[in-house]
């Protein structure tokens, strides 16, 4: 006889929780997905120049990593941004090898345009929760995150 599966009453399972997790995020990605087509840039584009944005001047290796790009994603998206004249590259002067990426003045507009129309969808998506729900629900967040990740690290 297979081991009992069910949970005392107010108890939800872990697949539960995952699965409930997992349909949220797609729910809040394909909104956030949307609203990012709409000002005309691809996710990994605007996510390029929103990191540029709030970040300043960064190396590409270091703007792949916070965007979870592979490096030949990322310098094909840098490529892509520089012929648009969005970005620009220089060589870091402390390392010659490495490449410093940063927003042309051109670039810094569209962002800054598109960020302030996507902060106003996003916070239509989220307008459901009230301030003290998305504050609980970012420490929960954080706290499974941190775990898993410590998980991750342990094998």
């Amino acid at each position: 006889m297979p081991p009992e599966t069910t949970m005392p009453a107010g108890t939800e399972s872990a697949v539960h929780v995952w699965l409930i997790l997992w349909k949220a995020t797609q729910a809040v990605q394909q909104n956030a997905a949307r609203s990012i087509a709409a000002v005309g840039l691809g996710l990994s584009d605007f996510a390029v120049l929103e990191v540029l944005l709030h970040r300043g001047p960064q190396p590409v290796n270091i703007i792949g990593k916070r965007v979870f790009l592979t490096s030949g994603s990322i310098t094909t998206a840098i490529d892509r941004l520089e012929s648009k004249k969005l970005v620009r590259r220089t060589t870091d002067p402390q390392d010659m090898r490495s490449r410093i990426v940063d927003l042309t003045s051109r670039g810094r507009e569209v962002i800054q345009r598109a960020f302030r129309q996507h902060a106003l969808d996003i916070e239509e998506t989220m307008a459901i929760l009230k301030p003290r729900e998305r504050t609980e629900l970012i420490r929960l967040l954080k706290k499974l995150g941190m775990w898993a990740a410590a998980r991750l690290e342990d094998v």
